[in-house]
């Protein structure tokens, strides 16, 4: 484990646990907004994936969903659920990583997304859960079956 100073920047994820907050976006009706992550998404690049990322000192947990909803679709979520927490143990560039996901459910307004980080997403789209498209996230599993369980999808 590498100490901190002035000089040594630590990772999330890699150095220490890296904590983020997600959101399963739905339309009540049995439909999630999902992103495909583009060229310079942190990694899986190309792969679908949910709302989230990484939750800043000092933030709260809402505050940092909201931001990065905010972020990524241009719009501001509501009727959010806790849905529960997950480790995501992976590997990237060589390292291991370890981040513990808060997921959540939630709403927007589907007339207001735009994509907001254009070099991160690549396109976003609705999809019940027999056409959800490939190649997913490897983490995406978890999220989804958190949202069956909820009842959000079927």
């Amino acid at each position: 484990m590498k100490t901190a100073d002035k000089t040594t920047d630590l990772r999330r994820g890699v150095d220490h646990i890296g904590i983020s907050a997600a959101a399963i976006i739905h339309d009540g009706n049995g439909k999630v907004l999902l992103m495909q992550r583009g060229p310079k998404a942190r990694d899986e690049n190309g792969r679908w994936d949910i709302v989230g990322g990484a939750i800043e000192f000092g933030e709260s947990i809402d505050d940092a969903l909201i931001r990065e909803v905010d972020e990524e679709l241009l719009t501001r979520p509501y009727d959010i659920t806790f849905l529960g927490a997950y480790d995501a143990h992976r590997e990237h560039n060589g390292d291991k990583t370890h981040w513990i996901c808060l997921l959540h459910s939630a709403r927007i307004y589907a007339d207001k997304v735009k994509i907001g980080e254009p070099t991160k997403i690549s396109q976003l789209g609705w999809f019940s859960l027999s056409d959800i498209p490939s190649p997913q996230h490897s983490m995406l599993h978890k999220a989804l079956a958190a949202a069956q369980e909820a009842g959000i999808i079927q």
